[in-house]
């Protein structure tokens, strides 16, 4: 019974690692620290890029000239590439949490009218469209959607989002979500989640802090199409999704006091 129980425990334990902010202009020294550690460990990242960055901050680190040529090699290796928002700039914001995972905060994207989102989103789509890139999921910058988004991607037939709550991968409203839970890479002792991992704001520390954390853990990380055959609706999942939003939209309730 107890190698049954552990087997369970271990067929649904890991975490897929997300990178966000993945653009022409990043800080492409770290980049390139972390391929070496992807192509060492055989990890395939998901990748969050920014079809048409316009975001200030991104535009302050150097560009690379070749950087669709790098990402069509990214996806050769088995790398998902996954589109981040569209400019990155934020127009909008949720000031009382009514985006649909009660994050708050600005967004490229809520707010605004189904044609509005489905306009950005069907211009990103055709960047990718246009180097060769087939996409298939979508996460919003700062975590922030709403029901037109969620319509607007599933009328441009991207049904995936990799943000959401829970312990597993689920199916709502003819979407799959891929829960996101922390802002530190923490594994859970039960469950399937992803990272979210700003490079460009590392330290030479923080990397070396997360090449441990692969290190140690290697057994545990999964791929993308993994991930996906752990979309679960059952009633434990349903459970863990209640339990995580309520601690989580708790914490962030408590920390902002």
């Amino acid at each position: 019974m107890l190698k049954k129980f552990k087997n369970y425990q271990s067929k649904n334990t890991g975490i897929l690692i997300r990178f966000d902010d993945i653009a022409e202009n990043m800080n492409w020294n770290l980049m390139e620290r972390c391929e070496t550690l992807f192509l060492k460990y055989s990890i395939k990242p998901v990748l969050g890029v920014i079809p048409k960055n316009q975001d200030e901050d991104l535009l302050t680190y150097p560009a690379n000239n070749k950087f669709w040529d790098r990402v069509r090699n990214w996806k050769s290796l088995g790398w998902e590439i996954v589109m981040h928002g569209y400019t990155h700039v934020y127009d909008s914001t949720s000031y009382t949490k009514k985006d649909f995972f009660n994050y708050g905060g600005g967004s490229e994207f809520y707010g605004h009218s189904f044609e509005k989102q489905k306009q950005r989103l069907a211009a990103g789509l055709k960047k990718f469209e246009e180097e060769k890139i087939r996409i298939r999921s979508f996460f919003a910058p700062n975590h922030i959607y709403d029901k037109n988004t969620f319509l607007a991607l599933k009328s441009l037939g991207i049904k995936q989002v990799i943000d959401g709550y829970g312990l597993f991968p689920y199916l709502e409203d003819d979407i799959i979500f891929i829960p996101q839970l922390f802002y530190e890479n923490i594994i859970l002792p039960f469950g399937l989640q992803s990272t979210q991992i700003h490079l460009n704001y590392w330290s030479d520390k923080d990397f070396l802090k997360f090449e441990k954390f692969i290190d140690v853990n290697q057994d545990k990380i999964i791929n993308y199409d993994q991930m996906l055959g752990g979309v679960n609706n059952g009633p434990i999942s349903s459970a863990s999704r209640f339990l995580t939003s309520s601690f989580l939209k708790l914490k962030r309730f408590t920390n902002k006091k």
